[in-house]
């Protein structure tokens, strides 16, 4: 259990407690005692804080999913432990966070179900290409696509703000890119590896 390991491992243990803290609500307050409190800006933006707590460990757990592979590549501590629970730690958290922002009405519904898709069809090459023993590299449009999906979620946690004050869109703008975006990767991935699929 390295470094890397530990960071990851913090992720899934944040991303859990973000799930409780945003489908718990009155009934997490009660267990622990506390009430989460409402402010209102501009009269007319109701913001529960919640969602800018569960914003605030997203933002924590992001950056310990950067610093995990930088530290495991930096010093050779990459295991194969480390690549299974860091992709399923990303899963957690990502795909997590869309379902219930899509359950809540924060997002529409299509956002979740095309990225979750698109993640199992790029997976899946991925596990193909392991057992003949390649390695599908990361291309420039999946990452574009990731950076988008991270900075909208966040946003959408915060309410879209400072943005939601001048009226601009950004959050769900980043969310409509990062879903053309996934679609676009997913199928890149496809042809740069459909040779894998026809090797016997």
């Amino acid at each position: 259990m390295n470094l890397p390991n530990k960071l990851t491992i913090s992720r899934i243990v944040m991303s859990i407690i973000i799930i409780i803290i945003l489908l718990g609500g009155s009934y997490t307050s009660n267990l622990f005692g506390f009430e989460i409190p409402k402010l209102f800006i501009n009269e007319t933006i109701v913001v529960d804080m919640k969602y800018i707590i569960a914003g605030i460990l997203f933002i924590i757990a992001s950056i310990t999913d950067f610093l995990d592979g930088y530290i495991a590549r930096k010093y050779n501590l990459i295991t194969d432990f480390g690549k299974l629970v860091d992709a399923i730690a990303d899963k957690i958290l990502v795909n997590s966070m869309l379902i219930i922002l899509a359950a809540q009405g924060f997002i529409h519904p299509i956002i979740p179900v095309v990225i979750i898709i698109r993640d199992s069809v790029v997976n899946s090459i991925k596990m193909l290409a392991a057992s003949k023993g390649k390695v599908v590299a990361a291309i420039k449009s999946g990452k574009v696509k990731t950076a988008c999906l991270m900075v909208g979620i966040v946003l959408t946690l915060f309410y879209n703000l400072p943005f939601e004050l001048w009226n601009i869109s950004v959050s769900k703008v980043l969310l409509f890119v990062a879903t053309i975006l996934s679609i676009i990767s997913g199928v890149q991935y496809f042809i740069l590896n459909k040779h894998l699929i026809k090797e016997k």
